[in-house]
């Protein structure tokens, strides 16, 4: 069977899962990025061919490009009282081998509890996690495929809910043309346990392609990203003021990312995510919707990456990562 004819049957596999839950979902601290260099890119980015541990949050193909034993940390400042962390390791086992671990924490403080009446009458905390474990295999002439299974655990004062999820990512790199493509199905799984007994919601499945790729004479890397592929007749995300035609609905899947590559191991990103900046603008926030920045720089085998977003109304994020080869 030819590479077409198995990019045909996986995105028709694929597009098959996402249509099985195309409803309403929970877990969606699992689309906040924890990279900062996909971040900086828009926040969506399964195509990069570059040594950098955190993209094994987007696409679990791509851990095939990192270094033996990275290990890396992530700080995001997100809403008001609230830490995101993460964490990743990865090991090179052989040439086609490599596994990893990551984890993701959303905590989100502590909050006043009050009756229907509005009076305090205690307290409650709040938090997310997943812990994953991941592999990638090199399949040779630049391909690699890659799996993460993923334990999700929720906590919400007293209502708690688990879940198994897996994201499944194939990824292609020409270094002699500098282009490279990605493909992964995001959170396939199903709850565990549900906060509410008998109600069992969906993960936030997600099925998204992109293509990366560098000018011949010029320090310029071009990212486009297609979000959200198993919903194209879904309303929700366009405006109903406009005429909704298939140009406006095509664009409302699209993140743009650039790359200024002045010197090696150093970079400056800017992104845009159409979608988003729309989400954002219908919520009341015009100033820097979908638009993001961030920089990275490597020295020896330390990696630090910083990126600049805005994903809700009423704060900006900041994203830093550090990363260490030994």
């Amino acid at each position: 069977m030819g590479k077409n004819n198995i990019l045909s049957l996986v995105f028709a596999l694929f597009t098959a899962l996402g249509q099985a839950q195309e409803s309403s979902s929970v877990f969606n601290f699992l689309k906040i990025p924890l990279a900062a260099h996909t971040s900086a890119l828009g926040g969506e980015n399964v195509s990069l061919a570059v040594d950098d541990p955190t993209l094994v949050f987007s696409n679990p193909a791509q851990a095939s490009q990192v270094n033996d034993m990275s290990i890396n940390l992530d700080y995001l400042s997100y809403i008001k009282d609230t830490k995101v962390l993460g964490a990743v390791l990865t090991k090179v086992y052989s040439v086609r081998h490599t596994f990893g671990i990551t984890g993701q924490l959303f905590s989100y403080g502590s909050m006043d509890e009050t009756d229907e009446y509005g009076n305090v009458i205690g307290s409650f905390s709040a938090k997310d996690m997943a812990i994953s474990a991941l592999y990638s295999y090199t399949m040779g002439k630049g391909w690699a495929g890659g799996a993460t299974c993923r334990y999700i655990f929720s906590k919400y004062a007293d209502y708690t809910s688990t879940a198994i999820g897996f994201d499944l990512g194939l990824h292609y790199t020409n270094e002699d043309k500098d282009f490279s493509f990605g493909i992964v199905a995001k959170n396939i799984g199903t709850q565990l346990s549900s906060f509410y007994e008998g109600q069992t919601e969906h993960l936030p499945f997600d099925l998204q392609m992109g293509i990366s790729t560098k000018l011949e004479n010029a320090p310029f890397r071009f990212s486009v990203t297609l979000r959200d592929l198993t919903r194209w007749n879904n309303s929700y995300y366009y405006n109903p003021d406009k005429k909704n035609g298939f140009g406006r609905k095509f664009f409302n899947h699209c993140v743009f990312g650039v790359d200024f590559l002045p010197i090696k191991n150093f970079y400056i990103a800017a992104g845009y995510n159409c979608r988003l900046a729309n989400e954002l603008k219908a919520a009341g926030t015009a100033h820097g919707a979908g638009l993001s920045l961030g920089c990275g720089v490597n020295v020896l085998n330390f990696k630090v990456g910083l990126a600049y977003a805005k994903y809700h109304v009423s704060t900006s994020s900041l994203l830093l990562n550090l990363s260490y080869s030994l």
